[in-house]
């Protein structure tokens, strides 16, 4: 992704409706070179084309969660697919860091992804990734398959690593999640699984949600990015966690 290309994304997470000509004549390029950049961006689901310019998808999209905060959402993306190996099976929850990982799979081969996310399905439906999706109730606005039947589904599978999404994170509360049924299939995946890893954004410490997926200690691995709370990130050395800043 170019520089303008993040640049149109922070401005269209700010105005939720952009148009070609205006861009253009902001970044001193030619209308063409605009389409194209939106053109790319559509296809790498941050953004929908309309004639004339481009919009955010519904507030309830993953592809729009995915744009807030794309640039950190990708460094810590990259760093969680520096942990899967071949040959591994591999549980991915639900969330839009959580989506940006799946496109970072895409090009891997000899791995076998269990998910509760159809998103993440989608996103690995051309790549050579092998993909289980779990059964149950669907969420429309995540996305996400929830429910009892999504849980007894990951008693079915063995995988080695897990990777969660989260909504809030504090010493006391833990990783927290503001859809209880979603925690509740997060949580059946962690205590089910020997190496959980937490992908999270920096703006997600501090706060509390409704449910609680786990606690800190029932964790192996948090991954987040450099503007992480400094109080935050001495306690958080200091813990059995190993902690992953993406510069």
């Amino acid at each position: 992704m170019t520089e303008r290309q993040k640049n149109i994304l922070r401005l269209l997470s700010r105005d939720q409706e952009l148009a070609v000509t205006e861009l253009a004549e902001q970044f001193q390029v030619s209308g063409v070179t605009i389409r194209q950049d939106l053109d790319q961006l559509q296809n790498q689901g941050l953004l929908r084309r309309v004639h004339g310019g481009a919009v955010l998808h519904s507030e309830d999209e993953i592809s729009t969660r995915i744009g807030i905060n794309y640039e950190k959402k990708l460094l810590i993306a990259e760093r969680a697919l520096s942990f899967i190996k071949p040959g591994e099976t591999i549980f991915i929850e639900s969330g839009s860091v959580n989506a940006v990982l799946a496109r970072q799979l895409k090009d891997c081969s000899d791995i076998h992804v269990v998910t509760n996310n159809l998103f993440v399905a989608r996103t690995l439906k051309d790549s050579r990734v092998d993909v289980i999706i779990l059964g149950g109730l669907y969420q429309h606005d995540s996305e996400s398959v929830v429910g009892p039947t999504a849980r007894r589904g990951i008693e079915a599978f063995n995988f080695t690593k897990c990777f969660i999404g989260v909504d809030g994170f504090d010493f006391d509360s833990g990783f927290t999640c503001s859809d209880m049924m979603r925690a509740e299939v997060a949580a059946a995946a962690v205590s089910k699984c020997p190496e959980v890893f937490v992908l999270t954004d920096s703006t997600k410490f501090g706060r509390i949600a409704l449910s609680r997926i786990c606690r800190l200690e029932d964790s192996q691995h948090l991954v987040t990015d450099h503007s992480l709370p400094k109080d935050y990130r001495v306690r958080l050395e200091k813990s059995a966690v190993e902690l992953h800043i993406c510069e």
